[in-house]
């Protein structure tokens, strides 16, 4: 089984919706028992608490139930539980990296390099959405999207790149 823990800072908007994506389309595609999903944040801002209404919004719209994610914040103890710890951005990448063990396990990268990798996109970040409007979190539901799909194919194929 792999296992993959989506990031970014407060575990409210972009890493739960890639949570909520990605386990929709794993169980959509019968995979529950070859992938298991999780997020995180990298900051203790909103732990225990739901997703950002926007984010579970528009997650509804697309049929997806983010109700059961609650935000945490990352740990030491992921790096050696997750095969893949992704971030949505730069500063949490350098982030996680920083307080990884020098024995982690995990192959930590940004989110979006499988996208870009698969020619679905040139973006490398997916953009905080926070203190903008509607349109933010529309885009990054498309962006989280293409980064599973990209997500699913690596996983699933006989030869990639795993460290």
């Amino acid at each position: 089984m792999k296992k993959v823990l989506f990031v970014c800072m407060g575990n409210i908007c972009r890493s739960p919706t890639a949570h909520g994506v990605m386990q929709h389309k794993v169980n959509l595609q019968g995979l529950a028992k070859r992938i298991s999903v999780d997020s995180a944040g990298t900051h203790a801002y909103h732990i225990g608490e739901k997703s950002d209404a926007r984010s579970r919004a528009k997650a509804t719209t697309q049929g997806i139930d983010m109700e059961f994610i609650r935000a945490r914040k990352i740990s030491v103890l992921d790096h050696d539980e997750f095969d893949y710890i992704l971030a949505m951005d730069q500063e949490n990448l350098d982030l996680i990296r920083y307080y990884a063990p020098q024995t982690a396990n995990a192959d930590v990268r940004l989110f979006l390099d499988f996208a870009n990798r698969a020619g679905l996109t040139t973006e490398t970040v997916v953009p905080d959405p926070y203190y903008g409007g509607d349109s933010g979190f529309d885009h990054v539901f498309e962006l989280v999207e293409l980064g599973c799909d990209a997500l699913i194919e690596h996983i699933l194929s006989p030869v990639n790149d795993d460290v």
